[in-house]
């Protein structure tokens, strides 16, 4: 077991990190790869997105199913096993009907943007005698009108939206993985 967790650890020194920068620069390249190929075909990168949710709601389901059985007993039962039950159908739609599964999670997506940048601005404004507020409130302003463009180009926008997120975040992984990798380079 612990040989298996040796290689999950952390180097224990700068310098060793500081070796190991050209694995930085591999994960930099292979996800901005990633990246630009889901930018090149974002409907593919959105369908894949949904696929792997589904995958996980299937999984989660299981196991709250599981667990309903392994606590019987308790007043929460049924509710817990309506809720695997619940988690594993959306699961199976989400498979069965990626499309219909991605215009669902485009929705939640930007309802949540839109309550996430609410909670930002009101958070700004409870920062506001401190150096910095303002970030705080641009980005919760930015937050909400993403949303709200979201909101607006749905359900549309469904087909490409997920697959868009998906890319962005991989290329900027990419991007960041590569530009620490170099700085460590630079170090030596």
């Amino acid at each position: 077991m612990a040989n298996a967790q040796a290689g999950f650890e952390l180097p224990s020194s700068a310098t060793e990190i500081r070796s190991k920068w050209g694995w930085f620069v591999a994960l930099g390249v292979a996800l901005l790869v990633l990246g630009l190929f889901a930018f090149w075909n974002l409907i593919a990168a959105t369908v894949a997105t949904v696929l792997w949710v589904g995958v996980l709601m299937v999984i989660g389901a299981i196991a709250q199913i599981v667990h309903a059985f392994q606590v019987k007993s308790w007043g929460g039962f049924f509710f817990s096993l309506l809720s695997g039950i619940l988690y594993g159908v959306a699961g199976v739609i989400a498979w069965t009907n990626p499309v219909l599964a991605a215009v669902t999670l485009t929705l939640v997506l930007a309802f949540a943007l839109i309550a996430s940048g609410i909670m930002r601005i009101w958070g700004s404004f409870q920062l506001r005698p401190e150096t910095g507020w303002g970030w705080v409130l641009a980005s919760g302003i930015i937050t909400l009108l993403a949303g709200i463009i979201f909101i607006l180009g749905w359900p549309v926008n469904s087909l490409w939206l997920l697959g868009m997120v998906l890319a962005v975040d991989l290329t900027f992984q990419g991007i960041a993985a590569i530009a620490f990798g170099l700085t460590l380079k630079g170090m030596h």
